[in-house]
């Protein structure tokens, strides 16, 4: 079994650092903020008071972190991971943030002598705390291959996308995909409803054609039940969209679409549903079009089909 530091106590990283000590692993957390943490204390997780208490004596050093300047401010400032970790150590970032922020990580490791993967994780909440999380992950195979044994633990799949930054390009590559799955069912059920149709219905016919999607099915009923607390803050996926934006426009790479539901979650998050689920921004094509999404039936029943 493994020696782990990990960084990084927000909803993510809990459930992710009880999953690794629940493996048999030995794991010391860190927060940059008092946190109090009852599940990892149930688990056996050491805390530790010191970016320098945890990684000493790693073997892995894996980290989920909120954003570009959260991992700028543990990882490479003045006393931050790249410059503490040990040589011996296996660094894994778990975090969402842009190819030139991991580029930044992987050259400070990569000057001293250090192994590193940038392995973003597809899942929110539930898939954390369920072990369930699906992982792409960039650097040299032969690392990859050595670190299933924590990546594993933690994860339903893992992918291994190539060399150095391709964890991160994938990750945005599908978070463009999760958000245009959110924009269309909430396009979709505000339509349906304005047109008539029982949402119920709706959503039977969503599980069983060809375009179905384990979005569709979670999401679909817990908008229909007016449910939208966190598992992914919406927040964070303004945060991710804008990372997507900047990455296609850097390559010139064309997402109409994109941009259309980029300019959605922004109307959803000013609108104050920030800390809300990522389907929050449904709330606002239901709202622009005037209807309401929660419970059964259809729009006649609320004479919004005129």
């Amino acid at each position: 079994m493994a020696q782990i530091a990990f960084l990084g106590l927000g909803t993510m990283g809990r459930g992710m650092a009880a999953n690794l000590a629940a493996a048999g692993h030995a794991v010391t957390a860190w927060n940059r903020t008092p946190r109090d943490t009852p599940e990892l204390d149930a688990a056996g997780v050491t805390r530790s008071e010191s970016i320098q208490e945890a990684v000493s004596g790693a073997d892995y050093v894996m980290y989920c972190l909120a954003d570009d300047q959260a991992v700028h401010d543990v990882v490479l400032a003045p006393g931050g991971v790249a410059e503490l970790v040990e040589e011996r150590s296996v660094v894994i970032d778990l975090s969402t943030i842009s190819p030139e922020m991991s580029a930044e990580e992987a050259a400070a490791y990569s000057a001293r002598g250090i192994s590193f993967l940038d392995a973003p994780v597809f899942g929110s909440k539930g898939e954390a705390a369920a072990g369930g999380l699906w992982i792409v992950a960039g650097g040299a195979r032969d690392v990859f291959d050595d670190a299933k044994e924590v990546l594993d633990p933690i994860s339903e799949t893992t992918h291994y996308m190539g060399g150095p930054g391709n964890g991160a390009r994938m990750k945005l590559v599908g978070n463009l995909t999760v958000a245009a799955q959110l924009e269309a069912l909430g396009e979709s059920l505000t339509l349906a409803r304005k047109a008539g149709l029982d949402l119920q219905d709706v959503l039977g016919v969503f599980a069983v054609t060809d375009f179905r999607s384990p979005i569709f099915d979670g999401v679909g009923s817990a908008v229909l039940a007016g449910d939208y607390s966190s598992s992914f803050a919406l927040k964070l996926m303004l945060k991710d969209a804008l990372l997507v934006k900047e990455f296609a426009d850097g390559l010139g790479s064309p997402i109409p679409g994109t941009e259309a539901t980029l300019a959605t979650i922004q109307k959803a998050v000013d609108s104050g549903w920030g800390e809300e689920n990522a389907s929050a921004l449904i709330k606002t094509l239901a709202a622009e079009a005037d209807v309401d999404l929660s419970g059964a039936g259809s729009a006649n029943a609320h004479q919004e089909n005129k």
